[in-house]
């Protein structure tokens, strides 16, 4: 059995088993959402990278985000909440967690300073 971290797709194997263009996959490499392996001239794709670019092309063809506005939310927040996936997809999105794109801790906004509230005097 194959490890989903081992890289041994070609670009075009990758490209036929995901139904698209290879050039696709030239593109989310160049947006930096996917990172396949290098081997000299050859990239590299791992069963992970297949499930990650299978997220990328929901968030971006069904739910219609840009490719730059995908970057963005994924400094955020993570992939499920942009797609709402639901809790069983999460527990086995291997995809998610391996991608070094995504934070490994998600900031969490600082509080607003709270406002002295003003004494109502009743006369």
């Amino acid at each position: 059995m194959i490890a989903e971290d081992e890289a041994i797709f070609t670009i075009g194997m990758a490209a036929k088993l995901l139904g698209i263009h290879q050039r696709t996959l030239r593109n989310y490499e160049d947006s930096g959402l996917v990172r396949p392996q290098r081997k000299g001239k050859w990239r590299y794709y791992s069963m992970r990278d297949i499930k990650w670019i299978e997220c990328l092309r929901e968030m971006i063809h069904t739910h219609g985000i840009s490719i730059n506005a995908v970057k963005k939310l994924l400094a955020y927040t993570p992939c499920w909440n942009i797609i709402d996936c639901p809790f069983e997809k999460r527990q086995r999105c291997s995809a998610f967690f391996s991608n070094t794109l995504v934070p490994s801790k998600i900031r969490r906004l600082e509080p607003l300073p709270q406002r002295k509230k003003k004494k109502v005097v009743a006369y």
